[in-house]
């Protein structure tokens, strides 16, 4: 799929692909009044500028809803893409199924693959992410396991079904804490930058490898992480986590994809 040109990018997943803790600017978000930007809608900034060049007309939606999971996506979030006839579609989830305690990797593998290869039937095509490597924060480092079970899976995945792998685990960026938001769970805007580009230029086009060298090491070394002190760390956020998880309850509970429609980049929903 090198240096193809798409018409209609869809992006499906959790609160990374929502854009959590990637603040949109007023003015130039993807959509008056979204709050948050990310790395799908920043990928479809570049994806725009590369149809503008070959003349075509270029759409994006993004689907994804924080605290979704694998059935969420394959049930709801997938039949829509193929309803909006989309081209290209991105699926990065598995996270918050991870992270249960009776988690089987996979289990969760085989029921990612039934969406995935109903997706690649409709000649889409899939970009397909794999988990973060959690040794970046301690209190993921237990679940690194199973993730890495997972990540195999996902390869697996992906070339039986003709689907493009996003190595999220072999960012090794990822590893510096100037790419994590406060919350220690969610990309800060560096990161949400450095994993556009790498989708980009994993996506084939010509000058992402460009736009993923201008977030470098360097960069990162030279952006002050956002850090907390554990206390407040805890009380604003591992506290709450953890008492949803024990009630059952998700933050994106009732919620809607904040780009249900798919548009031309920043254009009114």
């Amino acid at each position: 799929m090198s240096g193809s040109t798409w018409t209609r990018y869809v992006a499906l997943g959790d609160s990374i692909t929502e854009g959590f803790c990637d603040p949109a600017p007023a003015k130039t978000g993807p959509a008056p009044g979204v709050e948050w930007l990310g790395w799908a809608d920043r990928l479809a900034v570049i994806l725009d500028g590369h149809a503008r060049l070959g003349r075509t007309s270029f759409e994006f939606a993004n689907l994804a809803v924080r605290g979704r999971r694998i059935a969420h996506v394959v049930d709801d979030q997938i039949p829509r893409a193929i309803g909006l006839h989309a081209d290209l579609v991105s699926v990065m989830i598995g996270g918050n199924d991870l992270m249960s305690p009776k988690a089987d990797p996979d289990a969760l593998a085989t029921r990612l693959e039934t969406g995935i290869r109903r997706l690649r039937s409709t000649g889409a095509n899939v970009l397909l992410a794999n988990c973060f490597d959690p040794q970046f924060a301690f209190f993921l480092k237990p679940f690194r396991g199973r993730a890495a079970v997972f990540n195999a899976d996902i390869w697996s995945i992906a070339r039986a079904n003709g689907a493009t792998v996003l190595d999220v685990w072999g960012i090794r960026e990822f590893q510096q804490t100037s790419m994590w938001a406060a919350d220690r769970v969610h990309l800060s805007t560096l990161g949400h930058r450095l994993l556009a580009a790498r989708a980009a230029h994993v996506l084939g086009i010509p000058y992402a490898e460009i736009a993923a060298r201008t977030v470098t090491a360097a960069d990162a070394q030279t952006t002050p992480p956002v850090t907390l002190p554990l206390r407040t760390w805890l009380r604003l956020y591992a506290i709450p986590w953890a008492g949803r998880r024990l009630r059952g309850v998700s933050a994106g509970d009732g919620l809607s994809p904040k780009l249900p429609v798919p548009s031309r980049v920043g254009a009114p929903q």
